[in-house]
Parts: structure tokens; sequence; C-alpha cells
């Protein structure tokens, strides 16, 4: 029998061949499929990994990063940038270097988006156990701190031997690039293991090329749904991330264009159609638009196309019409099946053209068309005058937002993750631009922005990336910063200071408590209370560029003299803590206390139960 030719390597030098190995068809091109690796060394994984890296370095790039969980975030923009069809990988050393990464996996995971994670790990044969930074579990000695990757992980390996990538690395690479599973992959690597070697069977490194996989839909569940959508005379149709990810924005359109179906987008799915597209009515739900949410609450139907329904689009699922029946088409029957929903399971750039020409000959009631319009036109017009600049002497977010907007290109792109921002940019961010929108805001992490940012320009250098990011935020985590100069990665960065953590100072007022530990003047300080942060200055000390200005006329300037700068520019101004777009939004479930001494809270708390009885009708 003919014997297989083998290569002898050592498994992390196996593991990194494999890696350049993968490429992904795009359009017609044939992809590397991962771009580069981040890489913090340390004992761990320099003498294996990192050895491995530095032998492909021209084959696969390694980047260097200022933080283990920034550079995750780097590696998860890049990933959603480009539709989940091209990826990273990150490597750290054993013990705090790859734990930090673990809250970058739950952003993947949360989000669906494809990251190989590969933390080094303590040595498998334990003969020098307890080494440095160790954990040591009393009665299970299988167990490292790099479990803590289990539940974040949509796949977990710990490679005990290295004849293991002979199978754990297929099933990887199949979670990975797979339209339903996908998410973030860790491989645990001990560091002994590493350096192991193995004859490994030469066609473990044959050129692999990975396409996106789409599923049809079910002709039964298709019938079903094209007979609830004729039936209706109210439709709203709901377009979530999953429809950048199947690529579906023309069938969309032409589905919405043809029937005249109000559009709300969700955090994910903004920018599947222009903003100023007549079907697009705006964001939904707790930071939606008005136009849409009063759609919502008076529609029959709903069309959710590749969205999870979380609750931040439902308004808690207090929002929409009791008596509204939903239709969702996506790639998971985990999503397709929430709410009471008529499944529709299927990728959405085939299941939308099916629909199309299954409603030949129906149109919505007249004058649910008329409604779209003049609520969309309403809403249009607040917009406007959400972001005009009214001269006060602490700038609103939404001014911030409209100066940054104004400035921004065609084909540019905003950033954003967590706090009061991503409700003001959902509602009034304006692209024509498919990818001119990024906000992580299925885990909403904190520190997300700056490295998100990195990530996104890398994977679209020749666009202008806005990164707007509050104080608390910035002060999170800002190291990448750096890194961006070093790789000259050029972003422009606008900090939003209002001197706390504003959005939750503001959830807890209406929650009914005091201000508590939010804003800077709430907390524990020193006499003469917490410093003044040059944002500015630190960004400069950081290789960047940086100023700072008084008001939105002098932000508007500074955003020209960002654009000019040939590396990342700071700007960085004082807003208000307290103002925000009251026009549209929706309740959100956030649990009052049944008892309290503040009569505060027991209002919130009466106005809470009124809420989750109506949740109740919908659940």
């Amino acid at each position: 029998m003919k014997m297989s030719h083998t290569l002898r390597l050592t498994m992390a030098q196996a593991l990194v061949k494999f890696m350049t190995a993968q490429k992904v068809e795009i359009d017609g091109a044939i992809l590397p499929l991962f771009d580069g690796v981040f890489a913090i060394f340390g004992h761990g994984n320099v003498a294996g990994v990192g050895e491995a890296l530095y032998q492909a370095r021209d084959v696969l790039p390694t980047y260097r990063a200022h933080n283990e969980q920034g550079m995750a975030h780097a590696a998860i923009a890049f990933a959603k940038t480009h539709n989940r069809r091209r990826m990273m990988a990150c490597t750290a050393s054993a013990g705090p270097g790859s734990t930090n990464m673990v809250t970058a996996a739950a952003v993947a995971h949360v989000n669906r988006l494809p990251v190989l994670l590969l933390p080094g790990d303590t040595f498998a044969t334990r003969q020098p156990d307890p080494v440095l930074q160790q954990v040591e579990v009393f009665s299970d000695h299988t167990i490292t701190s790099n479990d803590c990757f289990k539940p974040v992980s949509r796949f977990f390996d710990r490679i005990t031997r290295p004849e293991q990538l002979l199978t754990s690395l297929p099933q990887a690479m199949r979670v990975l690039t797979d339209p339903v599973e996908c998410g973030p992959v860790t491989l645990a690597l001990p560091q002994d293991v590493q350096t192991m070697a193995y004859d490994y069977p030469t066609h473990l490194f044959e050129e692999k090329v990975h396409r996106l996989r789409r599923q049809a839909p079910d002709e039964v569940e298709l019938a079903e749904a094209i007979e609830l959508i004729k039936a209706a005379k109210k439709p709203l149709v709901i377009a979530g991330g999953g429809v950048h990810y199947s690529g579906a924005l023309q069938e969309l359109d032409q589905l919405v264009s043809q029937y005249q179906l109000p559009v709300g987008e969700t955090q994910a799915g903004k920018g599947a159609l222009p903003w100023d597209h007549a079907q697009n009515m705006g964001s939904i739900g707790v930071t939606g638009a008005a136009s849409t949410n009063a759609l919502s609450a008076d529609c029959d139907l709903i069309l959710a196309v590749g969205t999870r329904l979380g609750d931040f689009a439902t308004g808690s699922r207090a929002m929409y019409h009791p008596d509204a029946r939903i239709i969702s088409i996506n790639v998971g029957s985990f999503d397709a099946y929430k709410h009471k929903a008529q499944p529709l399971v299927g990728d959405a750039k085939l299941t939308l053209p099916k629909l199309v020409a299954g409603l030949e000959g129906w149109q919505p009631e007249g004058s649910w068309v008329e409604k779209a319009a003049e609520l969309r036109a309403r809403w249009l017009h607040a917009q406007d005058v959400a972001t005009t600049d009214r001269g006060t002497e602490l700038p609103t977010d939404a001014e911030v937002v409209g100066a940054v907007n104004r400035a921004a290109g065609e084909q540019d792109i905003v950033v954003c993750a967590a706090g009061g921002l991503p409700g003001e940019l959902q509602k009034l961010w304006r692209t024509r631009y498919d990818k001119g929108y990024h906000m992580e805001y299925g885990y909403s992490c904190m520190g997300y922005e700056i490295a998100g940012g990195l990530g996104v320009k890398m994977a679209k250098p020749e666009s202008e990336v806005f990164v707007m990011v509050g104080d608390g935020s910035y002060l999170m985590l800002n190291s990448e910063i750096a890194t961006s100069v070093m790789l000259g990665q050029k972003m422009i960065l606008v900090v939003l200071d209002n001197r706390g953590y504003g959005c939750i100072h503001r959830l807890q007022q209406f929650c009914g408590g005091p201000g508590f530990n939010n804003m800077l003047d709430d907390c524990l300080t020193v006499e003469g209370g917490a410093p003044k942060t040059d944002f500015a200055a630190h960004a400069i000390a950081l290789g960047a560029r940086g100023e700072k200005v008084g008001n939105i006329k002098e932000l508007e300037a500074a955003l020209e003299r960002a654009k000019a700068s040939d590396i990342t520019y700071v700007v960085t101004l004082d807003t208000d803590a307290l103002v925000v777009t009251e026009e549209g939004g929706s309740w959100w479930d956030v649990a009052v206390p049944e008892v309290s001494p503040r009569s505060q809270v027991q209002e919130a708390r009466a106005r809470y139960e009124a809420y989750k009885a109506r949740q109740l009708q919908n659940l």
C-alpha cells in the first residue's frame, strides 16, 4: 500500500503551516483566509508558537499589540468588516495574558464573529508544575485557567498531543467558516506540546479554499411564509446583521422596493439600505427611530431578516403589536424560532428572491404605505434638528454625531460600542455605505471602540475610520492607539468627555436612584475631586496627534485637520452628560426594586410593572 508523504514539524509549526494553507473565495478571487496573527509573547507561547510564526512571517504577518483583550477586539472587528469571510488569529502567553482574551471571546461569541484564539497553556507533562502563573485546582489537575474560554467559545480544544491537530484543526475550520455556528474557536496550547515534533501527513497542508455555504429555504416553510405575508395589510421588515453576512443587500432592496415595505434596521443591520432609501424608516427598538417604532406598534406582521431579535431591537418584547405575526428568516433555526415566530430557515440571499416571486400581485394596504412615508419624513426632520449645532456651552452627543457625520465621506466608517453613544448613533448616523456603520452592540463591550477601530482600518485601509468613544471607555482600554501608530493604521478618535459613565447615570436616575458612583462628582474621591483627564495630551504621549476643542465649530475645524493627518489623530471635547435625543426610543427591561424607601424608586417600579404587563402579551 502506498504510504502518504509526511513532514516532521513541531505542533506549533504544523498549526501555522495549516493556517497559511487556508484560503477563501470572495467574488471570484482567492485570498488568504487568515490575514495575520496578533501576538503578545510570554512564557507559554514565545518558544513554540513564536518560533513558528517567525518562520512564516513572510506569508502570515505577525502584529504586536499592547493589550491582549485589545488585540482580540481588533481581530474581531476585522472579521466583522469582512462580513465574516476573512479573519485573524490571536496568541497570548500562559496565564493572565491568555485570560485577558476571555472578554473578547465573549464579544465574538455573542456577535457570532470568527476569531481563532491560541492561548498558551501550562505543561501537559506536568513535570515542572506548578509553573509561574499556573492556576492549581486542588480537585482536578486537568483544569487550567484556559477553561475560562469554554463557555465563550463555539469550539474549544486543548491540544495535549501534537497528532491531535489532525482531527482538531478541521473541526476548528468548520466552526470558523460555518454561517450558523460561526464564532470564536479556542485551541489551548500547552507550551511543551507546542515544541513536540510529529510526522504530519502532507495532505494536512494542502491548500483548502473555503466558500460561503448557502442553505435554500424549505419549500413548505416558504409557502407558509408567503401565505402569511399575503394575508397582511400592515407589514414591517426588520433588517439584521445577517443581511450583511449573507451579502443580501440587493435582494433586500428588491423585495422592499417592489412591495413598498417599510424597513427598520437593528444595530447590526444598519447600512443594509442607504439612509435615504425611500423604504428605510430608520433604526428600531430601544434606541430606534420614532417612525419605525410607531410602525412596529401598529403592524400586523413583522418579517425579520437575519436578526436574533434581541431585547434592544424589540423593546424587551413590549414594543411590537401583540397581535402581529412574526416570520423569521435566518440561517440558524435557534434564532428563527424566537418570539413565537414562523421560522423560515435559509440564507437570506437565496430566500428573499423566492419571496419576491411568490408575492407577485400582492401589495400592502395603501394607507399603510402613506403612513410610513409620512412618519419617515417627520423622523428625517427630527434628525436634522437633533444634529444641528445649537451653540450651547456644552454640546450634546447628538450635536457631536452630526458634526462627525458631516465630516465623514461616502466610504468612511464610524466605530462605537458602549454607553450612550450607540443610541445616538443608531438614531442619527446617516450612511449610504453598507460598511459605514460599525457597532459592537451584541455584548456592548466598553473598551472595544479604539481596538475595534484599528481592526476596521486594517480591513478597510482606504476608508477614514472615525472612532467615537466616551471618556469612560477611553480610560478602560486605549493602548491600541500606540499600536495604530506603530502599524501605520491611522484612525480619527473623537472623545466625548462627560466626566463619568453618563449613560448609566441616566439609567440609574430613570430607575429612581440618586446620582451614585457613576459620574466622577458622585464618586468617592480625595479632597478636591477626581482629576480632569487631558485626553489629547495622553494620545500625544502614545505617539498620536491630538487637540482639545471647546465647541462644535472648533470640532468641525479639528476634524479637517484630523483627516489631513497621516497618523492617528485624537480630538476631545467636553459634552453634556444629561441631554439625549428624546424623539424615538422605547422601553427597556431593567429591573427596579420592589421595595425601597425612595419615592422615586417606588414610582419607577410602578412604571416598570405597567410595561411588564405589555411584555407578557408577547411571551
